[in-house]
């Protein structure tokens, strides 16, 4: 079977980090380029659909650690997480580590370097304070002239 390539969302298994996944990850955001080029939108259509994967691969490409977890559930890596908002066309990022990491004391510094990536590419994103004083971003599609 033909290898799938996801991009890292956090809350999956260490991903390699070598030439080939650098390689792979590049060829993918390319592609959603591509798209935004073809669409003449940003983000386009698939990215809407598929929010978390593009987020993702936009944190991925900018070269920024995603966070990990191993069999058991537990957080095995210092990096963002994306996951799904109860709002639609929203998706949050969170900045998380194994215990002792050091997470909470930088997730301001790399939410704000993850928002900025983001908004640089067609997305607004907001940082926000939640439960335990921990922050995240809320990330959803620019309005027009946002981000323009």
């Amino acid at each position: 079977m033909a290898h799938v390539f996801e991009p890292a969302t956090g809350d999956g298994e260490v991903v390699r980090r070598d030439r080939d996944r650098a390689a792979e990850v590049r060829t993918a955001f390319d592609g959603l380029l591509q798209i935004r080029r073809v669409t003449g939108t940003a983000p386009a259509a698939w990215e809407l659909n598929q929010m978390v994967r593009a987020v993702a691969l936009t944190l991925e490409a900018a070269s920024i650690p995603p966070s990990a977890l191993d069999a058991s559930g537990a957080r095995t890596a210092t990096g963002y997480r994306v996951r799904a908002s109860d709002h639609p066309r929203m998706v949050c990022v969170d900045w998380l580590g194994p215990p002792g990491s050091g997470a909470a004391q930088e997730e301001e510094t790399k939410l704000t370097e993850c928002a900025s990536r983001l908004t640089g590419l067609g997305w607004e994103a907001l940082l926000y304070r939640g439960p335990r004083h921990r922050r995240f971003l809320e990330v959803e599609p620019a309005r027009p002239g946002i981000g323009d």
